[in-house]
């Protein structure tokens, strides 16, 4: 499968890249810094661009099976309000309708949407807003792109994790639809795993999926 991935040298981005080369795809890797990425091969491609800007989108779109957004602001960000992710991803919603390129999987996070209502209460509305206000911005960025994607013709899965870490992978994911019994960590092995499986995999086609170790 051609696989292209956007926001392939982020942190995500570099685990999610690598798993689907390990898993025999065809990728190029988008990215808006090509020295941060393995060095090209028969099956990795790297494309330097900015994903604000439209035809660097639509060219990298072209010939493509499947796509994966795992874009993000670098790391935590500044605490500031941000619309990065939204903005981008209204972008490639519209390159992908117009190319006809249906299957989108599209990486969230845990609070964002209705999973925040599964959140503890004291997390939701005293911890996230005023102590982890970088995460919170995030999120908030991640409200107004969810819609966005819902509301497309696409064939898409959004992908909702908690906080990714960088440990051994275990081999599973618990994923859920309503965002009940979620746990507060995934690995990075475990997240790769599933978004790449997802390209193939229908079984949360036009929905947003929690995941957790």
């Amino acid at each position: 499968m051609n696989i292209v991935v956007f926001g392939a040298s982020g942190y995500c981005g570099k685990a999610i890249l690598a798993e689907a080369l390990v898993q025999g795809h065809t990728v190029t890797a988008f990215t808006r810094n090509r020295n941060n990425l393995p060095v090209p091969q028969d099956r990795l491609k790297a494309i330097e661009g900015d994903v604000l800007d439209r035809e660097s989108v639509r060219q990298a779109l072209r010939g493509q099976d499947a796509v994966i957004q795992c874009l993000g602001i670098g790391g935590q960000g500044n605490g500031q309000p941000t619309t990065f992710v939204s903005e981008a991803t209204r972008l490639l919603v519209e390159e992908m309708e117009t190319l006809a390129i249906k299957r989108l999987i599209a990486l969230s996070n845990v609070g964002a949407g209705e999973s925040a209502a599964h959140l503890p209460w004291a997390f939701r509305t005293l911890i996230l807003p005023y102590f982890m206000r970088w995460l919170y911005v995030i999120i908030e960025d991640k409200n107004r792109m969810e819609p966005l994607i819902f509301n497309s013709t696409l064939d898409y899965t959004v992908v909702r994790c908690p906080n990714v870490v960088d440990n051994p992978p275990r081999g599973k994911c618990h994923a859920t639809l309503d965002g009940r019994k979620l746990k507060f960590t995934l690995t990075l092995g475990d997240m790769a795993a599933f978004v790449v499986n997802q390209t193939g995999d229908r079984t949360y086609s036009r929905n947003a999926v929690s995941i957790s170790n």
